[in-house]
């Protein structure tokens, strides 16, 4: 059987998934029966750096989705519209989709798969989160026997590189950002990338496939790292840290009804797994029982790797096709559609560990108030230090145990209030 695809964008990834295609030789037999039917693309005059036939090229993106003869859309145009449209559209013509997009899907994943379902299509996106890192399919199926409790990932490369960068060269995060941008690693907008957005798209994701719960993108809670300073990195290293962006879905230790979502910056001991990934790498870390931790880890973007993951989906999708004959009878362990509303537990009742560094006046009994207003509010201390002055004013960090959020912030209110104290410049949740 002969399976035609439609590609919709022919960008890095578009490119990198052509030439896969096009170039069979030494890889999966199954690649043979896949050909390429047409392209949609915004030009059809831009140089490109692989040949195709002009007759696959199209600037009708919506004759592609709507073309009887082809068996599967592949969507890398990215953004919400119209990848949104299109991929509906695909859905209701009878077409398996594989996509990369993880914005569409973190915020219109339920309407899209409840869609697949309906018309008995598979909508595959392993390319959206983790680049070529396998952990979708994963999730799915090699860890379906485990009750997942914890996924804790570095999933957005631009971050990670800047935050290495920052702590093996003391640079600041402007000019690491800059740096980032002439790389080619950050965008000139950066803002979905520094602020976490972008991470918090992908653990939405995960979540719903790890807890099989419809988990809305906007209960995720999330904070960039435009606030980190080459301080902080010092400080975290003398207390035996790194500070990674780290994005965490786990059940709620208070009701395991609920689910916690959270993207932020986190201190991270030197000893642990995460510790260590550096650059534009990604990982995650994946717990649960009876297998306990398990981490992937590899390259999170790039043409190549997210090529192949969006080709492992195409393959995925044909080999089903072929065992069954084209009959429109879904693998359980391929298709997703998670069937019950994901209860968010709001980021007050998260309980975690805190790092906070105050400037205060040079003055007795600083430390004594400081503890004594964390323990009114049930915040238990492990460290208080004062490591120095900085401009005349003495620098107090402390690290807390497992404190409920909430007591934490309120804590920190009142602190505020006392008169020794000058400000507060950083607070950072540790791992």
């Amino acid at each position: 059987m002969a399976f035609k695809i439609g590609l919709l964008g022919l960008g890095t990834v578009g490119t990198g998934t052509a030439e896969i295609i096009y170039n069979p030789q030494g890889r999966h037999p199954l690649l043979n029966d896949i050909t390429i039917a047409k392209i949609g693309v915004k030009s059809l005059d831009k140089q490109r750096t692989i040949d195709i036939a002009p007759e696959v090229l199209t600037t009708d993106l919506e004759s592609i989705v709507s073309d009887p003869e082809i068996d599967l859309v592949v969507e890398l145009i990215g953004g919400l519209e119209p990848a949104r449209s299109l991929i509906l559209k695909a859905i209701a013509s009878g077409k398996h989709v594989v996509t990369a997009n993880k914005a569409v899907i973190a915020r219109y994943g339920q309407e899209i798969f409840e869609a697949a379902k309906q018309a008995k299509v598979y909508v595959l996106l392993e390319a959206a989160v983790g680049g070529g890192i396998p952990i979708i399919e994963p999730l799915k199926q090699s860890l379906g026997a485990n009750r997942l409790e914890t996924i804790i990932g570095i999933i957005n490369g631009t971050t990670n590189y800047i935050l290495t960068e920052m702590t093996e060269k003391g640079s600041d995060f402007k000019d690491v950002l800059q740096e980032a941008q002439a790389l080619g690693y950050a965008e000139a907008d950066p803002t979905a990338d520094v602020e976490g957005y972008d991470a918090a798209d992908k653990i939405s994701i995960l979540a719903s496939l790890a807890f099989d719960r419809q988990v809305k993108r906007e209960d995720v809670y999330s904070e960039g790292i435009t606030s980190i300073t080459s301080s902080d990195i010092d400080y975290a290293d003398k207390l035996g840290y790194v500070i990674k962006l780290l994005a965490i879905a786990q059940k709620s230790t208070e009701n395991q009804e609920n689910l916690e979502l959270r993207v932020h910056p986190t201190l991270v001991e030197k000893s642990h797994p995460l510790a260590n990934v550096n650059g534009v790498f990604n990982a995650i870390l994946v717990e649960g029982q009876p297998l306990g931790q398990v981490m992937f880890y590899g390259p999170g973007a790039g043409s190549g790797p997210t090529a192949s993951a969006v080709v492992a989906d195409i393959l995925n999708i044909v080999g089903v096709l072929q065992s069954n004959h084209g009959a429109h009878s879904l693998d359980p362990l391929l298709s997703c559609s998670p069937s019950q509303s994901a209860s968010i537990a709001p980021i007050d009742d998260v309980s975690t560990r805190f790092y906070a560094r105050f400037l205060c006046a040079d003055v007795p009994g600083v430390i004594g108030h400081l503890g004594t207003v964390f323990g009114d509010f049930g915040v238990s201390l492990a460290s208080v230090v004062q490591i120095g002055f900085q401009d005349n004013l003495a620098e107090i960090v402390v690290v807390t145990h497992n404190v409920r959020e909430g007591n934490f912030r309120s804590a920190i209110k009142k602190i505020q209030e006392l008169e020794a104290i000058e400000k507060i410049p950083s607070m950072i949740r540790v791992l």
